[in-house]
């Protein structure tokens, strides 16, 4: 082995240490800030009067989340012709959960995913390709639902900034980029041609792997309507879940304000700036819900309490994480039967 390091290795680890502490740097600044302007103290004490029965029925919200998203993720495979079942799917979501509450990136879980798919699909390339249908369509629905929330007569001071022209906008926009992918496959993988030049062989293959999977959802229309739905309807319950949350501390918010706040809040988290959200997302709560004449400390305990029951949730992964440590089977397929 050698002694000496080359340039790019210090460059790529200064990088893997830097960026993490920068992302910490913000989520603290940021909370700090907003911490400086409530009573820490009131604050807890509000937080233990939550009632247990709205946080328990919060959880279920979201454990229903779960399970529609691995349905959605089945629809996908099946158009695919990917043998899989419900149970595998719904595991393999939970310790993506896991994943990405516990590492310092939102990506984590969509690895976990595709590594767990491709086995099945026997190519990582229609693995991947599966993987970011899914989280197309879902970004797809997170915004139609903020559209539909914005649209609702909540008034300017509501709904803040981002005003329901800019998010229709956005969801023509970004169905106008879906179509071609999804309805012209070989012209929208011909755009990758250029890519040819570092490899032409695997480019190749890859782009045809691509064009494969592309068609066969072009082929099943019905199977994208039904996501797409499924979508939604993942958008939905999740603002249930903050509203769940808002119920157990008696703060009065409506199913359709918090479906203006919460997609918002998911988008912004999108930026890779802070350490999985915190920081961001409690600061866009804080400015939606003081425009709605509501108090910070409303919208911290919202957002922390969300965050904290996101994080308890997830452990479940970690245990199915574990007890997939021991075996050797196929994430997605049942377990042989013994004789």
């Amino acid at each position: 082995m050698s002694i000496t390091e080359t340039a790019p290795a210090r460059h790529s680890r200064a990088r893997a240490i830097l960026v993490p502490l920068l992302k910490a740097a913000v989520s603290i600044a940021l909370l700090a800030v907003l911490f400086s302007k409530v009573d820490v103290g009131r604050l807890w004490s509000v937080a233990r009067t939550a009632s247990v029965p709205w946080l328990l029925g919060a959880l279920g919200l979201y454990a229903a989340m779960i399970l529609v998203s691995a349905w959605r993720w089945g629809l996908l495979l099946q158009a695919q012709r990917i043998a899989h079942t419900f149970a595998g799917l719904t595991s393999s979501f939970l310790v993506a959960t896991f994943f990405n509450n516990f590492l310092p990136s939102n990506i984590g879980g969509d690895v976990i995913r595709i590594a767990d798919t491709a086995p099945a699909a026997g190519s990582k390339t229609v693995a991947t390709t599966v993987v970011l249908i899914d989280r197309g369509l879902g970004l797809i629905g997170l915004v139609l639902v903020a559209a539909l929330g914005a649209s609702a007569r909540l008034g300017p001071a509501a709904i803040g900034p981002v005003g329901p022209g800019i998010l229709w906008a956005g969801f023509g926009v970004a169905a106008m980029i879906a179509t071609p992918a999804l309805l012209m496959p070989e012209g929208f993988t011909r755009l990758f041609q250029p890519l040819r030049i570092i490899h032409p062989e695997w480019v190749d293959e890859r782009l045809g792997r691509l064009t494969a999977a592309l068609a066969r959802f072009k082929e099943t229309p019905a199977t994208l309507v039904s996501c797409f739905t499924g979508a939604v309807a993942v958008q939905g319950i999740l603002v249930a879940f903050y509203l769940a949350i808002a119920h157990s501390l008696r703060i009065p918010i409506t199913f359709a304000q918090l479906a203006v706040v919460v997609p918002i809040s998911f988008v912004v988290q999108m930026a890779p700036v802070s350490m999985n959200g915190f920081g961001v997302r409690e600061a866009t709560f804080g400015y939606y819900f003081t425009h709605l004449g509501l108090p910070l400390e409303s919208a911290l305990l919202v957002s922390f309490i969300g965050a904290v029951l996101v994080i308890l949730f997830s452990l479940s992964g970690g245990v199915v994480y574990l007890a997939r440590l021991r075996s050797a089977a196929d994430p997605l397929r049942p377990a042989p039967r013994s004789a």
